[in-house]
């Protein structure tokens, strides 16, 4: 065999073994990049687990379907039911001669209230044995959780048991985020219903005044009043755009002009790019009524309102500040309690919803002092997934 012959075919073979080395190292790190078994198995575990959670928090027939088959591949169960408090079943995978076995099941366990094993002449036909445990909520049985094996082993129970009290605190959460959304929608029907019984008082005696001395200014105020009340008393969405804010309280001062002439002056500092920031539903308007009815209203001389916005990073911070008469901060603080007045309610309920939303370190911050004026700070998220304006 020629030289040249030997040394292509070496070279060749080298280049192969070199290769292969190197994919063996590249499948070994990428063994590593992915963990160990047990990382592995945590990961999928919790994934499991959290998309076991949306389908309870869900509620209906087919969300219990996707959950009962979450729940299954948990806890490596044969088969898994559901049975809720009406003795519905919903089975994974589906075995219907299995559903009265799952019913007998569940009333055992819901009259013990505790975790019960079954043997297998009393769990099915099937050679199956069983494990339930009861999904309690608020200290009643929302329903029972079943696992059939064969045989059912010690972890299995313990499994059961702890999924059990997982499903609770799922259940339980899914509470406490309606109720919450409840409180939201409660707080903007206070906010509502805070705007009209003086504004809407003031709006109309001042337009009032002009239809005699100036038509076709009435006329104006009343298209204007009827933009501010479309916004302000809309049914559909919780969040909006600081633009569409804007909008309703342009409306709005241009009402409370009409009242005050040349005492209410407007100022407006808005940077272009925080426009489109997604902020809760009268979020901002009740802070600049707050400015004009109790900042600069109890002057002789009035005073200028100054609205700003501007773009911080990852948030948008919006301030409202008058030069009116200000007040002492214990009594700036007393008006984000529940102990306020009723005339600050729609402070209250706007830093209630700000926390609510966005953690407890997105309150409102009030600046204020007597005769120095008073100046809120509201700071939104830039990025909110979750929300969207209609």
């Amino acid at each position: 065999m020629p030289d040249a012959l030997i040394f292509a075919i070496g070279a060749v073979l080298g280049a192969a073994v070199v290769l292969g080395v190197l994919a063996s190292r590249r499948l070994a790190q990428g063994s590593r990049d992915l963990g160990s078994d047990e990382e592995r198995a945590a990961y999928r575990t919790l994934h499991l687990a959290a998309r076991a959670a949306r389908a309870l928090r869900g509620g209906d027939s087919a969300d219990m379907s996707r959950a009962a088959r979450h729940m299954r591949t948990m806890l490596g169960a044969q088969a898994l039911a559901l049975v809720a408090s009406d003795g519905s079943v919903v089975m994974e995978p589906t075995h219907p001669e299995l559903e009265d076995a799952a019913r007998s099941i569940a009333q055992s366990v819901r009259d013990a209230r505790a975790r019960q094993v079954f043997p297998r002449q009393d769990a099915s036909r099937h050679g199956w044995e069983a494990v339930g445990a009861p999904i309690l909520v608020d200290e009643d049985v929302w329903g029972v959780v079943i696992a059939f094996s064969s045989p059912v082993r010690a972890p299995l129970v313990r499994a059961t048991g702890e999924v059990a009290q997982w499903a609770s605190t799922q259940l339980q959460l899914g509470e406490l985020e309606a109720s919450r959304a409840a409180l939201a929608e409660a707080e903007l029907r206070a906010l509502r219903a805070q705007i009209s019984p003086h504004f809407i008082y003031n709006a109309l005696t001042a337009i009032a005044s002009f239809t005699t001395t100036d038509p076709a200014r009435a006329r104006e105020l009343v298209l204007t009043f009827a933009d501010f009340t479309r916004y302000s008393f809309r049914r559909h969405g919780e969040f909006t755009t600081l633009a569409e804010e804007l909008q309703a309280i342009h409306s709005y001062l241009e009402i409370e002009r009409a009242r005050f002439g040349d005492r209410l002056s407007v100022r407006l500092r808005i940077s272009p790019e925080t426009l489109a920031t997604v902020i809760p539903y009268l979020c901002v308007q009740p802070l600049v009524e707050n400015a004009v009815k109790h900042g600069l209203e109890p002057g002789i001389d009035g005073g200028l309102v100054t609205i700003a916005s501007v773009d911080d990073g990852t948030h948008t911070e919006i301030t409202v500040e008058d030069n009116g008469v200000g007040m002492a901060p214990d009594r700036a603080k007393a008006l984000l309690e529940a102990s306020a007045t009723s005339d600050h309610v729609g402070m209250r309920n706007v830093d209630r919803r700000l926390r609510q939303l966005y953690g407890d370190e997105a309150g409102l911050v009030i600046e204020t002092n007597e005769g120095a004026g008073t100046m809120v700070r509201v700071r939104v998220p830039k990025s909110q997934p979750d929300h969207e304006a209609p």
